[in-house]
C-alpha cells in the first residue's frame, strides 16, 4: 500500500520508521525537535518528553490524526516531538499473522510492550502516552507498568470497562429500534456452569449489533453531526488505509468484551488527564467516570464528540496544552 511521507502532513522535517520490534513490524512517524528528552540529556528537565499518539479502533491507525492535526501540533507545541504509531496489526504496520506472537489472539500486555519497544528504540527517557478510545487502555496500562518512563498520561474519550460499554451500546440500539431494553446478563449468569466466567459483555454486544449494525450504532453515538463524520471518512479515504478486523477479532478472542480495567486504575501513580467529549455517548460520562474516580484523572469536558479535534480544534488544542503543563 502507498506510504505517506511528511509532505502529506506538514512542512516540518520528520522521520518514518518501519521496524521489527517486540516480534512485530511496526510503522511509526516522528516529527519535531530531535533532542526531545533523550536518555543522553544532561538533566531530566532539559527537554520535553515526546507525545506518543495511540489510536483507537481497535485496529484503526494514526493517519487521520496526523493528517488533520499534525500541522497544528507542530505549530502550538514546537518543543515537543510527536510519535504517530500504527499499533500492531493496524494501519501501515505489519499484519498480525506475520508477528512472532501470531494472529489468533491479542492482548493489552503485548500492545504495551510494543510501546515500550518503540520508546527504547527512539532512545528517549520518558514519554507522554496520548491514547484515544481503545488506545486509552494502552496509554493507561503503560503508565501503570512503566511509571519511570511515563511523564504523564493523557486519554481522550477513554474506554476502560467493556461490559459496561456493551450495555451502553445495547441501550442505545434498543432505543433506536423502539424496543424494550433486554439485558441478557442475568440469563447468561444463570446459564453459565459454576466455575466458568459468564460472557456478559459478548452477549450484550451481540444483542446490540443484532438490532443495529456496528457502524451505524457507533456513528450515532460518537459524532455530533453528519458533516463531521464525513470529514473523517474523507480523510480516511485519502489515506487509503482499511481493515482492522483482524485486530478486533484477535482481541475479542482474548475476551475483550469481558475486560474490566477499572481495578488496575488505582495502581497508576503518574498524573492522569482526561479530555472528554460531552457528545461522545460511548465514553462520557460512564467510562470517563471510572478514570476520574479510580485514577484521580483531571477531567476536561468539551462540547464535542468522540473525535474532539474534528468538532472544535481550538478547544482540543487548548485542553491538550493544559494537560501537558498542569
Amino acid at each position: 500500500m502507498p506510504r505517506m511521507t511528511h509532505d502529506d502532513y506538514t512542512d516540518l522535517p520528520d522521520e518514518v520508521f518501519e521496524e521489527r520490534l517486540n516480534g512485530a513490524d511496526l510503522y511509526f512517524e516522528v516529527s519535531g525537535p530531535e533532542d526531545s528528552n533523550t536518555e543522553d540529556s544532561a538533566t531530566e528537565n532539559s527537554a520535553e518528553p515526546p507525545i506518543v499518539f495511540l489510536h483507537g479502533g481497535p485496529g484503526y491507525n494514526s493517519y487521520s490524526f496526523r493528517a488533520l492535526l499534525g500541522d497544528r501540533l507542530a505549530a502550538d507545541f514546537p518543543e515537543r516531538r510527536v510519535v504517530y504509531l500504527d499499533q500492531r496489526g493496524s494501519g501501515r504496520s505489519g499484519a498480525l499473522e506475520d508477528t512472532e506472537q501470531g494472529g489468533d489472539t491479542l492482548d493489552i500486555d503485548t500492545l504495551v510492550e510494543d510501546l515500550e519497544a518503540v520508546r527504547d528504540f527512539l532512545g528517549v527517557d520518558r514519554i507522554v502516552p496520548l491514547g484515544h478510545g481503545f488506545g486509552a487502555l494502552v496509554a493507561l496500562d503503560y503508565a501503570r507498568r512503566y511509571p519511570l518512563h511515563t511523564a504523564r498520561v493523557i486519554v481522550v474519550n477513554p474506554w476502560v470497562h467493556f461490559p459496561e460499554l456493551a450495555y451502553t451500546l445495547l441501550a442505545e440500539a434498543s432505543a433506536q429500534r423502539s424496543v424494550p431494553l433486554e439485558d441478557p446478563a442475568e440469563q447468561i449468569r444463570s446459564d453459565t456452569p459454576e466455575g466458568q466466567y459468564p460472557s456478559i459483555g459478548a452477549a450484550r454486544i451481540e444483542a446490540a449489533f443484532s438490532l443495529l449494525n456496528a457502524r451505524d450504532l457507533l456513528n450515532l453515538m460518537q459524532f455530533t453531526d453528519a458533516p463531521t463524520r464525513m470529514h473523517l471518512e474523507f480523510t480516511d479515504a485519502e489515506g487509503q488505509l482499511a481493515g482492522g478486523g483482524e485486530v478486533q477479532q484477535a482481541l475479542v478472542n482474548q475476551g475483550l468484551w469481558e475486560f474490566e480495567y477499572p481495578p488496575f486504575l488505582t495502581e497508576i501513580k503518574r498524573p492522569v488527564f482526561v479530555i472528554a467529549g460531552a457528545g461522545d455517548r460511548t465514553s462520557y460520562p460512564e467510562q470517563v467516570g471510572w478514570v476520574a474516580d479510580l485514577a484521580g484523572g483531571d477531567v476536561t469536558v468539551l462540547n464535542t464528540g468522540h473525535y474532539p479535534w474534528l468538532d472544535d480544534e481550538d478547544a482540543f488544542i487548548e485542553a491538550l496544552g493544559e494537560a501537558l503543563t498542569r
